[in-house]
């Protein structure tokens, strides 16, 4: 089996296994998942949605967090940790967005990736998510798991982005992220994999090793 035809498997078998898998920030426009995205760095998901149902009910708009001191925007986001970087790039990204476009947040990835604060990782999601424009989102569960079964062979996340997209069809590139997301936080955890029940571990290459 090829390697495209070993990802529509794994895919296929993990959309039967996690037929609910998407993003979990919860967001109602562009900006405001791009301030849950900063603050989902080292943090979980369930933990940021905590904190911008009041973040996002006391400020509504790039000019409102441009207009904010550090210190008011730290005290809100401290439990989502590195609270001082993390309030840094979104009261800079939010005067940007506010100054130079017009409190729009871009849709393309270069001026994205000029935010403070903005990876690939955050712009393809802020992308795929907000502006229909799909790319593969590459965290800490997609590292894992593509290196785990042989998809890639690279810790670098953009390489391992580039990778992917020559072999996961284009029209999966979204949910492929998600999907492995789910698999990572029930299976193929980062300490001690639940490899004898994993659904996908006949096409592993780690699990393969340890047989």
């Amino acid at each position: 089996m090829n390697t495209k035809a070993k990802v529509k498997k794994i895919i296929s078998i993990l959309e039967k296994e996690f037929p609910d898998a998407r993003i979990r920030l919860n967001h109602s426009n562009p900006f405001e998942l791009l301030v849950a995205t900063i603050l989902s760095a080292q943090c979980t998901d369930e933990r940021v949605n905590i904190v911008t149902k009041e973040l996002f009910s006391k400020y509504k708009t790039p000019r409102d967090f441009a207009n904010l001191r550090p210190e008011e925007l730290e005290k809100l986001i401290f439990s989502t940790g590195y609270y001082k970087s993390k309030a840094k790039h979104i009261i800079e990204s939010s005067r940007i967005i506010e100054n130079e476009f017009n409190g729009q947040v871009p849709s393309d990835i270069e001026t994205l990736l000029k935010l403070p604060g903005v990876g690939r990782k955050t712009a393809n999601v802020i992308l795929s998510h907000s502006f229909d424009k799909p790319g593969i989102v590459v965290d800490t569960h997609v590292i894992r798991i593509t290196n785990r079964l042989g998809l890639v062979n690279t810790k670098n996340p953009e390489k391992i982005e580039f990778q992917l997209m020559e072999i996961v069809p284009r029209d999966k590139w979204v949910v492929f992220t998600h999907l492995l997301i789910a698999h990572g936080r029930k299976f193929c955890t980062s300490r001690n994999p639940k490899c004898d029940v994993c659904p996908i571990h006949s096409f592993c290459d780690h699990y393969k090793n340890l047989v």
